[in-house]
């Protein structure tokens, strides 16, 4: 499958972490890729999410097989209540602020806090096609 997304339904703990290690015992994570796993363990760390996707898009754009350079992530967190959606986005691009300096090309961010995504319809919308840069 192309797109690779891990959820996290409130799944996140401590205790379900492997000793020593980051990846996480009770969800699978296949194909994961250096970057994708960084931004993942980042996120958890900074907003412990009752849901998070995180989404490689880089096969939509002309770049070669296998990149890491576009991604989407859809971040669920009470850390985001009382805070307008620009300051969740200034705070989701600051704990990524190294991958955006270092590879990571685009970053589409969905925050939402756990009461808006229960009222939502809980479906990540599509990113658009690309157009091949330059005007095109």
């Amino acid at each position: 499958m192309l797109v690779r997304s891990l959820r996290v339904f409130g799944l996140y703990h401590p205790a379900y972490f492997f000793p020593g290690s980051k990846t996480m015992a009770t969800i699978p994570v296949k194909n994961g890729n250096s970057i994708e796993l960084l931004i993942r363990d980042k996120l958890v760390k900074q907003f412990s999410p009752v849901h998070l996707d995180i989404i490689n898009e880089s096969y939509m754009h002309n770049v070669p097989k296998g990149s890491e350079t576009h991604f989407k992530v859809v971040v669920v967190s009470d850390k985001f209540e009382s805070t307008s959606l620009l300051q969740r986005h200034r705070l989701v691009n600051e704990v990524l602020q190294d991958e955006l300096k270092n590879g990571v090309h685009a970053l589409s961010i969905v925050a939402k806090t756990p009461s808006q995504w229960q009222d939502s319809s809980k479906v990540t919308e599509k990113s658009p096609a690309c157009k091949g840069g330059f005007g095109r």
